[in-house]
């Protein structure tokens, strides 16, 4: 549990962590630590409740549940020392080939290449359809924004897109490549995003409600 003192807050407020499995709790200036203390005291049934709804922290090893594209897939490892990483839809299984203590890397490289290809396509889409051009396309491990567009044309995104609907990755690409037109959230930034990406209303409840799930995976 961590507690931080913000001079904007008027109340005490609860809320989840980035992985769901720890919480964080806003204390507002004139409300002492033991105030504090007894509030999540008093918390505790909810606290619980939270974060054991969650389902606690995904690891990429054997007989975890990952959900790539939101659909729940088991990891497996398969005894054969070649082979790349593939994915059965119709049994929901991910297997990973080579050596066991190989796994982890081997699949969080499948995962990371897996949402390049899907985010440079998408963004080749916009990008032709908004009549803009960017340098590159980078991924990472960004934890507090989905993806990002710097002045001189770079677009970045997180790669935890993969684990989310395929109609989300699709949004942020279509958001992000409109700030190469846009570097702002305004009104004619929003009209170009709305009249080219149909799904963007049903994208952003889902990160809205959703999003810190893909955050329980541990790399």
């Amino acid at each position: 549990m961590v507690f931080r003192r913000h001079a904007q807050a008027r109340r005490l407020v609860l809320r989840l962590n980035s992985t769901g499995t720890g919480v964080l709790v806003t204390v507002p200036n004139g409300v002492s630590r033991v105030k504090a203390l007894e509030f999540t005291a008093r918390s505790r049934g909810w606290i619980e409740e939270r974060v054991r709804s969650r389902g606690g922290l995904i690891h990429l090893e054997p007989g975890h549940i990952l959900p790539l594209r939101a659909i729940r897939h088991e990891i497996r490892h398969v005894d054969r020392r070649r082979g790349v990483v593939s994915v059965d839809p119709v049994r929901c299984v991910i297997e990973v080939p080579g050596e066991a203590c190989h796994v982890k890397r081997r699949l969080l490289d499948f995962l990371k290449a897996a949402a390049r290809e899907e985010l440079t396509r998408a963004s080749r889409r916009y990008a032709a359809l908004m009549g803009v051009s960017y340098r590159r396309i980078t991924i990472r491990d960004q934890r507090s924004r989905w993806g990002s567009c710097s002045a001189a044309g770079d677009l970045s995104y997180s790669w935890r897109l993969i684990l989310a609907p395929d109609y989300v990755l699709d949004y942020v690409a279509a958001h992000e490549v409109a700030h190469l037109r846009h570097l702002d959230h305004s009104p004619r930034f929003w009209r170009l995003v709305l009249t080219h990406c149909h799904g963007a209303a049903r994208a952003k409840n889902w990160l809205r409600t959703y999003g810190q799930e893909v955050h329980r995976v541990v790399t």
